[in-house]
């Protein structure tokens, strides 16, 4: 299979502003892929080389790839680097500069798939002292093959900007059409991603075996499964008649969310974005390998980081300098962790996520041996309102943000990769009316004016509609940013940019830059109000009328460890919207 018959759907791809037309043109290069390269284009489609669970990536600066499209066009490095800063797109460069190139290449060859992903991937692998000159002789050798639009799509990939912005969904829904026959399909194969977190392997077990394959599907340890995800209400009695009149409710601990999964005495750590972390928690790895009794395990956790003085909790945001490649064990130190252990999905053998939460619970008792540094998390059952409330203040005293509160019935499965009601978060926040923070994924920006020239004047937001599986706008942010976050912002967001207003992305407004949702921030504001102008649960209060947030303020926080899919819903926003008027009524 030639490149270029890639290049040319992505190229469609990134014109359209239509979901269902991006799905069809994901439909086609399904259909004309070959089943042995089934797994690779799925990656590519996806910007990478592998799922993100395995750690290697192409890892190209952009002064390496102008160096190497100066070596294989022929032009000085300085006239590509004046004509990136014109069009501010490395592929657009790429492609301009391939078209005019200075150099004829004898004994051209068309690039096929295998010979990109190989290169490609020998790039990833490159270390040592001469890493740096073997990449820009790789690439330049592929850019000297390139017909000028391969050029464009092979730049953007190297440099980790592809900006089709693809989602693992659309492309779910693409594969369940091309190999399930439509999209009835869909479920099972989500579930095989779900608990495997592996487009690729997914997309080649259905090419290979069928919809019968995917039935045959089980977790593996190493193969992180995707997180279920919790609701959220403000009051021990709605949880309790959500929950059926009986849960069981844990502390919310404030830290990071981990899948730790062991096979004999390795253990790997994954986070919330399924993100190989082992590295960065050596103290943590050491407290699984030796009071996790199972040979095989797959659980889950939330790591903590723990004063070393007094053994309190520490928030959250300290746990951010153990996010380090060097200085690891002095960070062990300065920050240590302990792990409050919430479920087991995997125990020796035994697939437990399809069983309910109380079996789930038990397997994770009879694992853990528990130390002062690891414990199963605190609990109760209760299907009291006042003992719910008791125990939810004895958690926010202990330092937790809350407690999450879950079903113990017969149906509360692991559903992995989704957010239902099978938990629900109760967190002090949730009590008052946007006290709570919300995060928004950044579909577009404004310039600024006056000081602000130069950068972004403020940020359109929008809340994830899982449903459809687009972002809906719900305000515009230009207050809570430093001067400092004022200057990386462009830096930050460049690689993301689009030429119009993503096929994914509900908007009225026309942003002077648009992005594809990628990057998550939090915000705090002061209400939330209709809207004739922004689309959140847009007709869903009132015919013509969207929900938007008032005042909002950025808090510092960026989202880094969060995908722009796990943003605050639509749904999110209108209950808390109807919240707020239940509670003003009251008054």
């Amino acid at each position: 299979m030639h490149y270029a018959e890639i290049a040319d759907i992505y190229e469609k791809i990134e014109a359209t502003t239509k979901r269902l037309e991006m799905t069809d043109l994901l439909v086609q290069l399904v259909k004309k892929t070959p089943r042995d390269l089934i797994d690779r284009v799925v990656y590519l489609t996806q910007g990478k080389l592998y799922p993100d669970f395995v750690n290697l990536e192409i890892g190209v600066a952009e002064r390496l790839a102008i160096r190497a499209l100066a070596r294989a066009s022929g032009w000085p490095e300085e006239k590509i680097e004046e004509n990136i800063k014109q069009s501010g797109d490395i592929g657009e460069t790429a492609q301009k500069f391939i078209e005019m190139k200075r150099q004829i290449t004898f004994f051209q060859q068309p690039l096929t798939v295998n010979r990109v992903y190989d290169t490609l991937d020998k790039m990833a692998r490159a270390t040592g002292s001469g890493a740096v000159d073997m990449k820009t002789a790789l690439l330049a050798g592929l850019l000297s093959d390139a017909k000028p639009k391969e050029a464009k799509y092979i730049m953007r990939t190297v440099t980790g900007s592809l900006r089709l912005g693809v989602a693992d969904m659309t492309v779910l829904d693409a594969l369940a059409i091309a190999y399930g026959g439509s999209k009835e399909a869909r479920e099972l194969i989500e579930r095989a991603y779900n608990i495997s977190s592996d487009l690729g392997r997914v997309a080649r077990v259905l090419a290979y075996e069928g919809i019968e394959g995917i039935k045959r599907f089980h977790v593996i340890v190493g193969n992180p499964i995707r997180p279920m995800l919790a609701e959220r209400l403000s009051s021990p009695e709605e949880i309790l008649e959500k929950l059926g009149g009986k849960c069981i409710a844990e502390y919310k601990y404030d830290g990071e969310r981990v899948q730790a999964h062991k096979k004999g005495d390795e253990v790997t750590l994954f986070s919330r974005r399924l993100e190989n972390i082992t590295d960065q928690y050596p103290d943590a790895v050491k407290l699984l390998r030796t009071h996790v009794k199972a040979e095989e395990a797959i659980l889950e956790g939330e790591c903590v980081a723990i004063d070393p003085e007094t053994g309190e909790m520490q928030p959250f945001q300290e746990l951010m300098h153990r996010r380090r490649k060097y200085g690891v064990e002095k960070a062990m130190e300065d920050y240590p962790v302990s792990l409050f252990m919430f479920d087991a999905l995997y125990v020796d053998g035994k697939d437990l996520t399809l069983e309910p939460y109380p079996v789930r619970r038990r397997f994770l008792e009879e694992v853990i041996e528990e130390s002062e540094r690891i414990k199963i998390a605190k609990s109760i059952i209760t299907g009291d309102v006042k003992e719910l409330e008791t125990f939810f203040l004895e958690a926010i005293e202990d330092g937790c943000e809350g407690l999450v509160c879950k079903s113990i019935h017969g149906d509360s499965v692991y559903q992995a990769g989704a957010r239902g009601w099978l938990w629900i978060k109760y967190k002090r926040d949730y009590k008052s009316e946007m006290t709570d923070t919300v995060d928004l994924a950044v579909v577009g920006a404004f310039y600024g004016r006056g000081k602000r020239a130069g950068t972004y004047g403020s940020l359109l937001l929008a809340a994830y509609n899982p449903e459809n599986d687009t972002f809906e706008t719900v305000t515009k942010c230009g207050t809570g940013f430093t001067d400092e976050d004022l200057m990386k912002l462009p830096e930050l967001m460049k690689k993301h940019v689009v030429e119009h207003k993503h096929a994914r992305v509900n908007s009225l407004i026309e942003a002077d830059v648009w992005f594809e949702p990628a990057v998550v921030i939090e915000v705090l504001g002061a209400e939330i109000t209709l809207s004739p102008i922004h689309t959140c649960a847009m007709d869903l209060v009132r015919k013509g009328c969207g929900l938007a947030i008032r005042f909002p303020r950025f808090t510092g926080n960026y989202r880094l460890d969060k995908a722009a899919e796990d943003a605050t819903t639509v749904n999110e926003i209108a209950e808390m919207y109807q919240r707020q008027l239940k509670k003003i009524a009251e008054v």
